[in-house]
């Protein structure tokens, strides 16, 4: 049973490449929350499959129901949900507080109702996250905007939105999805610009045009959706996009530590930079159909410890995709603790993401914080299990990296964060060779002796 308080108990590898096999990728996080959410779009409803089984989906499936919506499993990873029961245009504070993407709720219960009341939403802490880019994009909608202490409430005029050209300051992910699913039933033409252009904004228009929406420029800087009437999912089946992110944290685990391994299930057109820093640093790497192969040639010899392995330092620098995703920032560096030489790493998407790294120098990393945005890695320097506490989702699963190849016995705490994003982690790491076990909270009391972090 998960708690709060479950923590990962980790016996490292001593930078041994021995982990084998095939592992495979769920369906992406960032993509299916935003068709759940636009759910509320549909006046009858739709089935989505290939649903990782993770919290942020257990989160936000609760405010779909609170909401009015229905949800039914049908089978493991696979729902059917009904849209026409829809009454409620008001998120609840502690769900959406918990949930960062409950943002992407308000753009289509605005566009349905006229109106929608949050409070600022929650999630990872992991830098200044800013909804000014929705508030700006509802007013040029024609919406009004109020802040009472800690809930916003927006009202269209005359309850319906206006088609409008909103131009993004900067790109957005969040606020491309949730502006484009508001001019799905605004009243009129809405143009995007300067648009994010991420794999999962293509895969939720795609869909909505199935549907019945109609969009255009999906994959480019600008979008342009013509409003419309509430839109029918009558026998459509959402198959989820593989995650990219979760890929591409495996392909780093295999340069690191596998001596063979496939990471299935994935697209590995949508992890270009990713592949081709690693390429560059010197790790072997084959791609099929839907699979990537990651190979160490030493990995059969005793010797062949991360000290010994030679991957050549590079410099970084996360941007908007299709460049370097922000996301795989810190399990990267973990690689990057591995190769010879000094790394940069220029983080430019959210500031003080890099904190991360102070605990990596106490499991023996040598890294240097420049400033909220920058960083130095040397390498490579062994590891040394410890006791840390994950900081948010990715960071968190950048320590269980590390801890797969430190010496020693680690314990990774907040396995919470971790949970958000990544089903069963432990298990799919237990079927390719890392000894990893979780303990639930109320085991603390189990755990072994460690350092502090």
């Amino acid at each position: 049973m998960k708690t709060n308080n479950d923590q990962f108990v980790i016996e490292g590898l001593a930078g041994a490449k021995t982990l084998k096999g095939r592992i495979g990728v769920g369906g992406a996080k960032n993509a299916i929350l935003k068709v759940l959410a636009s759910s509320i779009l549909f006046r009858d409803g739709f089935t989505v499959s290939n649903v990782p089984a993770i919290e942020d989906v257990s989160q936000i499936l609760a405010l779909l129901q609170e909401l009015g919506g229905q949800v039914k499993k049908l089978k493991t990873h696979r729902y059917e949900l009904k849209s026409d029961s829809f009454h409620n245009f008001i998120l609840a504070s502690e769900l959406s507080k918990q949930l960062r993407a409950s943002v992407v709720l308000t753009g289509s219960l605005l566009a349905r109702f006229g109106e929608v009341q949050f409070p600022h939403p929650g999630g990872c802490v992991i830098g200044k996250r800013p909804i000014d880019l929705f508030l700006d994009g509802f007013q040029k909608m024609g919406a009004t905007v109020t802040e009472t202490g800690e809930n916003f409430l927006v009202k269209a005029q005359g309850g319906k939105l206006k088609g409008a050209e909103i131009f993004f300051k900067n790109q957005s992910v969040t606020a491309t999805e949730t502006l484009m699913m508001a001019g799905v039933l605004a009243e009129g033409q809405t143009v995007l610009k300067n648009c994010a252009l991420e794999p999962e904004i293509v895969s939720l228009g795609e869909f909505l045009n199935k549907c019945g929406a109609r969009i255009s420029g999906l994959g480019t800087p600008t979008i342009e959706i013509e409003g419309g009437e509430l839109l029918s999912g009558q026998n459509q089946v959402y198959e989820t996009v593989p995650d990219r992110i979760e890929a591409g944290s495996f392909i780093i685990l295999g340069a690191l530590a596998g001596s063979d391994l496939t990471v299935e299930n994935c697209r590995s057109d949508h992890l270009d930079s990713l592949i081709n820093l690693l390429r560059e640093t010197g790790v072997e790497i084959e791609i099929g159909d839907n699979w990537v192969r990651v190979k160490n040639d030493q990995a059969s010899s005793a010797k062949a410890t991360a000290g010994q392995r030679k991957f050549t330092a590079i410099d970084v620098k996360t941007h908007e995709y299709p460049g370097f995703p922000t996301d795989l920032q810190a399990p990267l560096a973990i690689f990057l603790t591995q190769a010879e030489g000094q790394s940069f790493i220029f983080e430019t998407i959210f500031e003080g993401r890099l904190n991360y790294l102070e605990a990596l120098n106490r499991m023996g990393a040598k890294t240097k914080i420049i400033d909220p945005q920058r960083a130095l890695i040397d390498g490579p320097t062994p590891l040394t299990g410890h006791e840390i506490e994950s900081p948010d989702l990715r960071a968190g699963l950048a320590y269980v990296l590390a801890a797969i190849i430190a010496s020693g016995q680690s314990v990774v705490h907040n396995v919470k964060y971790i949970d958000r994003g990544y089903e069963q982690i432990e298990k799919r790491l237990q079927a390719i060779g890392v000894k990893i076990e979780r303990l639930a909270g109320d085991q603390n009391n189990q755990c072994p002796s460690l350092p502090q972090n």
